[in-house]
Formats: structure tokens, sequence, C-alpha cells
């Protein structure tokens, strides 16, 4: 026995066991079952830009498979079949199709986009309808020419912009926008003054004002005890005694009423002054003929 492990044979022995842990490690690396059960399917692409063998499968953001190999059809060129090991727990209900998508580092794979019905599943082996899916950076490729188609655009802008920007106006609007901040800060400050002001004089005004409305309480409340209605009644009364002094005076009745009334009145009235006003006048004029005055008796006439 120790004859036939010499040292050729354990070098042979040891280059072998080193091919098997290199197969199985590069299938280790490219993310294939060491010992495979999984399920075959296949994939028929028009474009399988970025795929290549290794290329991980997902359904539903998980991974349930990789991609074997990729076959092209050099005798057509019109179909590209890709083959993918799924997981043997994996089910593919009929309709189900694959995407090609992208992140944004570039990194391939497949998404499956599973079918309807779970009941009505695919055979191992079947072949499904294979798709690219625009990824974000194959969007943004697209968006390139009209980019490019923009820019003399972005041009002219950008001149439009570097002729506004010299241009004095500019500069003196900024300087009188810098001048109302100014004068708004100023009047920002008054106003903070006023009202530091207007807080320390407050409770002062409100004195005042309290005093005002008790004086017009009070005023109110004098209004309130007035005997309104019997005030009422007196200046009917007044007015009734008025009306009434009105009446008389309008009538025939009464001195004064004849004297408005009665001319006759009026005019004996007026002769009995005339004669009182002549006897006056006769009695300074000849005083003799009404008194008679003697300091030393009665003298016969």
């Amino acid at each position: 026995m120790a004859k036939f492990f010499t040292k050729e044979v354990k070098i042979a022995l040891t280059a072998i066991a080193g091919v098997v842990i290199l197969f199985y490690g590069l299938k280790f690396l490219k993310g294939l079952t060491l010992f495979s059960t999984d399920d075959s399917y296949y994939i028929e692409f028009n474009d399988v830009s970025g795929l290549s063998s290794s290329s991980p499968v997902y359904a539903n953001g998980f991974k349930v498979g990789v991609v074997t190999y990729i076959d092209y059809d050099y005798t057509h060129q019109k179909k590209i079949v890709a083959k993918m090991s799924l997981d043997n727990n994996m089910r593919l209900p009929r309709g189900s199709r694959a995407e090609i998508d992208s992140d944004l580092l570039g990194n391939i794979k497949i998404n499956l986009v599973l079918g309807e019905n779970p009941l009505d599943l695919l055979a191992e082996g079947d072949t499904i309808i294979g798709a690219e899916r625009l990824g974000l950076m194959s969007k943004v490729g697209y968006m390139i020419p009209a980019i490019e188609a923009m820019l003399p655009k972005l041009d002219s802008i950008l001149t439009s912009l570097n002729t506004l920007l010299a241009d004095p106006a500019l500069s003196n609007t900024l300087h009188n926008v810098e001048g109302m901040t100014s004068n708004l800060n100023s009047t920002s400050r008054e106003l903070k003054t006023l009202s530091a002001s207007l807080n320390r004089e407050m409770p002062a005004m409100m004195q005042k004002t309290n005093g005002v409305l008790d004086n017009t309480q009070q005023l109110t409340s004098n209004l309130a005890a007035i005997d309104v209605a019997a005030m009422t009644a007196s200046v009917n009364q007044t007015l009734a005694n008025v009306h009434e002094l009105t009446s008389k005076l309008n009538s025939d009745q009464g001195t004064l009423g004849l004297l408005m009334r009665d001319a006759s009145l009026y005019n004996h009235l007026n002769q009995t002054v005339a004669d009182a006003d002549s006897l006056l006048t006769d009695l300074k004029s000849h005083p003799k003929r009404y008194v008679h005055f003697s300091i030393f008796g009665k003298k016969d006439k």
C-alpha cells in the first residue's frame, strides 16, 4: 500500500482534487448550485445586451435562480435563447415572462413577471418570452438626443443671462434694494421702540380708560335713576296749562281775552289814559285849583 501512494500518485491526486475544487468553486462564484437539483427553463430574447452567464434571476425582488448559458442561433439570426436554472421549489405559472433589467451600477439581472393563475404551471424545460426593460441608465441614454437638442437653447439662455448681469441697471437696482432693506430695518427698529413705549404706557392708558368707563357707567346709572314717566307727566301738565292759557287768550272770556279781542275796551282804556294825562297836566299847571294850603288858617273867599 505504501508503494501505491508514491510521490507521483500523490501529485496526481492533488491535481485532480485541485481541478474539482476549482470547478465547483467557479460554479459557486457564478451563483450556481454545487450539486444542482434545480429546474431548468428557457427564455427567448431578441436582444440580450449586457446579459451573461451567471446573471441572477429574481422573482418579486427575491433571487430564485441564475442564468447558466446563452445560445445564439447563427442560422436564423433571430432568437437568442438563455437557459436559467431555478430553485426546484419555484413554480412558473403559464403566461410568465422575463425582463432584462439593470441597476444604477450597470449590473444586469432578470426579473420574472409571474402569470396570474398559480394553478396552471409550466413544465420543466418550457420556454417563456423575454424582453428588455428600460432601466434608469437606458432611459438616460434615450434622453441624450433631447439634451443635445437643448444645448443651443441653453447656450442662448446663458448668453442672455450674462448680458443681463453685465447691465449697470441691475447693479443700481441691487443698490436700491439694499437701501430699501436698510430703510425697512430702520422702520422695524422704530416700530419696536414704539411698541415698547406703548407697552410701558399701556397700564396708565388702561387706568384712564377704566376711569372714563366708570364715569360713563355712573352717568348711565344716573340717567337710569331719573323718573322719566314723572318728568314726562310734568311736561305734559305744563303743556296742558299753556294750551289752556292760550285758549283763554284767544277766547272772549277774561280780562286779557277782552283786551286782546274787544276794540271798544281798548279805546275806553286809551280815553281814560288820555284824560288822566290831561288831568295831571292841568294839576301841574294850576295846582291851587285842587289843593289849598294856609299857615294861619282858612281864608274866606
